[in-house]
């Protein structure tokens, strides 16, 4: 359907965004800095991983950069699914002389992937100007917190001096390890927002990161200002907490458990899943690298928990065919928390 015909587009519609910029301009790829890394390592072989959103754009910057190096260098695009920083393709990295992990920031500093945040280009002004309207005014509420994703740090402190110069006292800080700038969060990680501000703005795209920050901050007015999708609208809760609500209740007469360990470097965390199994008997221990609902199907389980990524829990929680459950999440449905004891994962520290 042309745009001729449809010329009314609902809301979240990419088609007149920044998201339909032409590749050359919507992103810094930094192929020079690749380039060099070759060079420097008379590398032979590069491997190139991208989030699921972005991989349809792997086999034109392949082409760019065999442009720039040499014809005997091989170029080999990761199929893993990724959805994270932490979600590195190890086996290809360990198979490459240079591995190129496009966009999200490092958790840690190595010297084995070279990390490109893909800053976006989309201007941020307009949309926090929309903003003014939904964040509380600061003749009544002065103080604010900034957050944003990686793919905007790159104009951080232009939305920093836009929000002082209207009047507000911005807050801002540096999360734990896990987050490498001030003000960043993570879909797993909101410590950026634990600011003294009684309201929180959030300049990015989507619902999961303000949806997780406004649980773990359950006090704060949390806005999002999207500026790729032009909409600005106020973290609401109430639908997920009655989705994990509901899980917890489905699985309060569970016999098995399944205890889900992720062997993906960044989302293990072992010590959690030991001490499931330690406690209950009748809990099993799968490890696997990808979570999805077909992998589980087999499984003779009357529920499962989940140590790995929170987004496994609560992005795909309700495809799985038992109740799929965050820590906190078991223990309430155990019986070792209260019901009003629920709260969002959240995973700090590096791995």
């Amino acid at each position: 359907m042309s745009q001729e015909s449809d010329a009314s587009y609902s809301e979240g519609d990419l088609r007149n965004t920044g998201m339909a910029l032409k590749h050359d301009r919507e992103w810094d790829y930094e192929l020079e800095r690749i380039v060099d890394e070759v060079e420097e390592k008379n590398a032979k072989k590069i491997g190139l991983q991208f989030p699921e959103g972005l991989k349809r754009r792997g086999p034109r910057v392949a082409d760019d950069l065999r442009e720039l190096v040499p014809d005997d260098v091989t170029i080999m695009l990761s199929g893993q699914p990724c959805y994270g920083a932490c979600d590195l393709d190890t086996y290809l990295m360990k198979r490459t002389d240079v591995f190129v992990h496009f966009g999200h920031s490092p958790m840690k500093d190595t010297d084995k992937v070279i990390y490109v945040p893909l800053f976006s280009n989309v201007e941020v002004i307009p949309i926090l100007e929309e903003s003014l309207e939904t964040l509380k005014p600061p003749e009544e509420t002065p103080e604010v917190g900034l957050v944003t994703t990686a793919q905007h740090m790159n104009r951080f402190s232009e939305m920093a001096d836009y929000l002082e110069e209207r009047g507000y006292e911005v807050q801002t800080r540096r999360g734990d390890e896990r987050l490498t700038h001030e003000g960043q969060v993570l879909g797993c990680n909101y410590a950026s927002a634990d600011v003294p501000a009684d309201q929180v703005l959030y300049v990015g795209g989507g619902k999961f990161h303000p949806l997780g920050l406004a649980m773990e901050h359950p006090d704060k007015h949390v806005v999002i200002a999207d500026p790729v999708n032009n909409v600005v609208t106020v973290a609401d809760t109430e639908k997920f907490m009655k989705q994990r609500y509901g899980a917890v209740h489905r699985a309060m007469d569970a016999t098995k458990w399944g205890v889900i360990f992720c062997t993906k470097i960044g989302q293990g965390r072992w010590e959690i899943a030991q001490d499931i199994l330690a406690d209950n008997d009748d809990a099993y221990l799968i490890t696997m690298d990808e979570v999805t609902p077909d992998r589980l199907q087999n499984f003779d389980m009357d529920a499962f928990v989940n140590t790995g990524c929170p987004r496994i829990t609560t992005d795909d929680g309700p495809r799985f065919h038992k109740p799929m459950l965050t820590p906190g999440e078991y223990e309430i449905a155990v019986g070792n928390e209260p019901l009003d004891s629920l709260e969002f994962d959240t995973f700090h520290g590096t791995w």
